[in-house]
């Protein structure tokens, strides 16, 4: 019985004892931190909208990582009790836009918005080769909060240099602001019922002290808030300024998100059934700047409305209500279905499916392929779960019917034969039984144990 314990050398270190730590946390009720482990995501926009669930906007980290010029294909993720996430798949990709820099890469952090029936997408990316100079926000628009949104242009009457990290803010009046900041300045003004235009020009938000980017603003109690990352050097953190205004002027408060262990900072606040919560990403998953995660605590409030400082945890927060009800659509492909190449196998494991699992897959360019995979019909959006063990941090290769999906994450669980690890992404299937998923080794060492394929 061949198993990779015997292939290669254990690294006991930062990156184990943090996924050692998510699995159990897991096994307690609460998602854990990073709450998101399939793909690499940053800069958090949490939004709860009328259907009832808490949707993510966050931006995407390519892997292998090159830096934040690669940065591309958004997805969006979803809750109903802050435990059970959602990949609701990739929604846009640079080069889906017709306006968008001819290299691609560069789609920076988002938001979303809502507005008599339609989702308004926002995202930073340049016109141009010259990236620093031609900055515009995108917008894309859907009558759905997690697919089918569309390129329909960008907002004109901007200038185009540092004009990053978009904010969005809707009023109790149905007012909505459009916010962005970086290289120190950050500015505001409204924008017409379209959520398309101005309505007059930007302004400068004063009254911020050492304001860097990532501006966020909501509203508590009748006070507006506005939160953004410093200039703190290596390790930026969260400040907060309060108003009486959505536009200012501002009054500094301190801060109140410190440093997350990346030398980045980008969060988002929202209030969901009754708590409020503070997103934001470290680098705990992967130990690189250049390939962080997304993480979430609660947010407590004083009784004269400042923020309590954030409490950042491994486990997570609470569940907020009952677990999904498991779907009937579900499907398991079970590891003996897939055939193996250049080097994977299968083998006996007492704990796996039907005591088989796909091993050796750490081996270069070894692989397994399951075929005649049934898929969804209506969109084709499923949710595909690789469920699998592992002693350390590794990632899969995933291809689906040739369209190259990019890497998945397979965080370590307690060893070569827990077979509690589950990496899931959404991808889109034919509708008849004839898709191919492959999964591509060479990355590290797991042994997958089955398949999941579930309708959205």
């Amino acid at each position: 019985m061949i198993h990779f314990c015997k292939k290669l050398p254990r690294r006991i270190g930062r990156l184990a004892l943090v996924a050692g730590l998510l699995a159990s946390v897991a096994s307690q009720g609460r998602a854990g931190n990073p709450f998101i482990t399939s793909i690499y995501t940053a800069d958090p926009s949490a939004h709860v909208w009328a259907d009832g669930r808490l949707y993510v906007y966050p931006s995407h980290d390519m892997d292998p990582p090159r830096g934040c010029d690669l940065m591309d294909r958004y997805h969006v993720f979803s809750t109903e009790d802050m435990v059970h996430w959602r990949d609701e798949g990739e929604v846009l990709r640079a080069d889906q836009v017709s306006w968008g820099r001819p290299e691609g890469g560069f789609m920076w952090a988002p938001d979303c918005a809502y507005r008599e029936g339609t989702y308004y997408f926002y995202f930073p990316h340049p016109s141009g080769s010259q990236w620093n100079q031609t900055w515009k926000i995108g917008v894309a628009t859907s009558s759905y909060p997690a697919r089918d949104f569309k390129s329909v242009g960008y907002i004109g009457g901007l200038d185009g240099k540092a004009m990053i990290d978009p904010a969005v803010f809707t009023d109790t009046d149905g007012q909505a602001y459009l916010y962005y900041g970086g290289g120190g300045v950050c500015k505001g003004g409204l924008l017409k019922t379209n959520m398309l235009e101005l309505d007059g020009a930007m302004q400068v938000m004063t009254g911020l002290v050492d304001f860097h980017e990532a501006t966020w603003v909501f509203k508590r109690a009748g006070t507006y808030y506005l939160s953004y990352a410093d200039n703190n050097p290596g390790a930026n953190r969260m400040r907060y300024a309060t108003s009486s205004s959505p536009l200012g002027p501002w009054q500094h408060r301190g801060i109140y998100l410190e440093p997350t262990g990346c030398d980045t900072t980008h969060g988002s606040v929202v209030e969901y059934k009754n708590q409020w919560y503070q997103f934001y990403h470290n680098q705990s998953l992967s130990g690189q700047g250049t390939l962080r995660s997304m993480c979430v605590d609660r947010l407590n409030f004083n009784d004269d409305g400042t923020i309590q400082t954030v409490v950042q945890t491994r486990e997570g927060v609470a569940p907020v209500g009952p677990a999904p009800a498991a779907d009937a659509r579900l499907v398991k492909i079970p590891a003996v279905g897939g055939v193996v190449a250049n080097g994977a196998s299968l083998g006996d494991d007492a704990g796996a499916l039907g005591g088989r699992c796909v091993q050796n897959l750490h081996l270069e360019n070894s692989s397994v392929e399951f075929g005649r995979v049934a898929g969804a019909g209506g969109d084709g959006r499923v949710s595909i779960g690789i469920h699998y063990a592992a002693a350390d941090r590794a990632k899969l290769k995933l291809m689906i019917n040739g369209v190259d999906y990019s890497y998945v994450n397979t965080p370590a669980t307690t060893g070569w034969h827990d077979f509690s690890g589950l990496a899931s992404l959404t991808v889109t299937l034919g509708a008849e039984g004839t898709n191919v998923i492959r999964l591509g080794g060479g990355h590290g060492g797991v042994n997958v144990d089955y398949l999941t394929v579930c309708p959205l």
